[in-house]
């Protein structure tokens, strides 16, 4: 489940933990139903913003009550479906299905062998067939998403330094600018389009830059193409043009109408704002460039010591990062789990592999808050209860 929004249930106030949970189990689901199991794979964070945006603006909630999941601790819970999330998953295939393509011609991993990559463009193209269908159900012309993917390369090869970093983005601004549109249209609130469109453009700017941020430092190792690199940008002006967008984004947002936008908002202004923030926190940009200076309270409190080890604002902070009590109570009642050991003890590939099914099979991987990590035996955050702020910036002044 790949994405930059990625919120946790501390920033997420009210019903909207649940809401959220809602979209992505939807979305998954969504894709079982119309592309078979093999297509969940695709879930991804920000697919299920689109959902969102069509719920928000239709006159009522479309959902049902989908049975239990490992992944929810073996639970029952609402799940959105209809239009919004199936366009998401229409979006979503595509999208994977170029990000396939492109692996696959740069060769990555085991993409390098031959058999494997002749597997994975089958698989590529069956997705896009699949999504392109599902879209043309909606009413949603996928060959805007397939025109911008195709023009990615030659827009590429154009940029050099000195070069706008904004001409690489533009193919992505594109893609996500027509399927956040066509979420008004979907919602029969036509007045949307113009803001929704805007709002989706910046966002897939985010989604671009960010990326291209988060690679950085692999891409320059390995020799790759980056857009920061290629145009010689300073990460200073690519955390203002994240800045910039975020309020744009923002903007654009106050402009469309809603029957309820508090889960829109929490994700596109709040959960943006902190992608941003996470994605530059490893980096520390000349020119005396402050990470998020338009909007202070995405960062956590001026003179806040880090929590990653040592005592944090609450008190002491585990040595492996883990923010929260050891003693914290599993949300699973499914399972009793062996105690952590209290040093590491490394596994082999085999060993390793049948820890790790063990590990989904009891619901460990994502109720154990931490869990033994299958091969290193290191504690790991599970990836329900996965939290990346201080758990007191989940205010909301708007």
């Amino acid at each position: 489940m790949f994405g930059i929004l990625r919120p946790c249930r501390h920033r997420l106030p009210g019903d909207l933990a649940t809401s959220w949970l809602a979209h992505l189990c939807g979305l998954c689901l969504a894709l079982r139903d119309d592309h078979g199991q093999f297509a969940r794979t695709v879930t991804n964070y920000d697919g299920l913003a689109i959902s969102a945006l069509v719920e928000a603006q239709a006159e009522r909630d479309d959902r049902r009550v989908a049975g239990p999941c490992p992944l929810r601790a073996m639970r029952s819970t609402p799940v959105a479906e209809g239009a919004g999330a199936r366009l998401a998953a229409a979006v979503s295939l595509v999208l994977a299905s170029a990000k396939v393509r492109d692996h696959v011609e740069d060769r990555d991993g085991v993409l390098a062998s031959r058999p494997v990559a002749a597997a994975a463009r089958t698989v590529a193209r069956r997705w896009a067939r699949q999504g392109a269908r599902t879209g043309a159900d909606l009413g949603f012309g996928t060959a805007v998403l397939f025109d911008a993917v195709g023009r990615q390369g030659e827009v590429e090869a154009a940029v050099g330094v000195g070069s706008s970093v904004l001409t690489a983005t533009e193919p992505t601004e594109t893609a996500t600018a027509a399927a956040f549109a066509h979420t008004a249209v979907l919602a029969g609130r036509p007045g949307n389009t113009g803001p929704l469109a805007e709002a989706g453009r910046l966002f897939g700017r985010i989604a671009h830059l960010l990326d291209a941020v988060d690679d950085l430092d692999a891409d320059r190792a390995a020799g790759q193409w980056n857009p920061i690199t290629a145009t010689g940008s300073d990460l200073g002006e690519i955390r203002r043009l994240c800045d910039d967008a975020v309020m744009g984004v923002r903007l654009a947002l106050a402009e469309a109408e809603f029957r309820d936008q508090k889960l829109v908002h929490a994700l596109l202004v709040h959960e943006l704002g902190m992608a941003v923030h996470r994605a530059f926190a490893a980096h520390h940009p000349p020119g005396g460039h402050q990470p998020g200076h338009l909007h202070p309270q995405w960062l956590p409190p001026e003179g806040r010591p880090p929590a990653a080890h040592g005592h944090g604002p609450h008190g002491p902070v585990p040595p492996h990062g883990h923010r929260r009590r050891a003693d914290r109570p599993s949300r699973c009642l499914c399972w009793r789990w062996p105690r952590l050991n209290p040093q590491p003890r490394p596994r082999g590939v085999f060993v390793g592999c049948g820890a790790c099914l063990y590990e989904c099979g009891t619901c460990q991987q994502c109720c154990r808050d931490p869990y033994p990590g299958p091969w290193s035996d290191k504690r790991r955050d599970a990836w329900c209860d996965s939290c990346d702020c201080d758990c007191d910036c989940c205010g909301c002044d708007c």
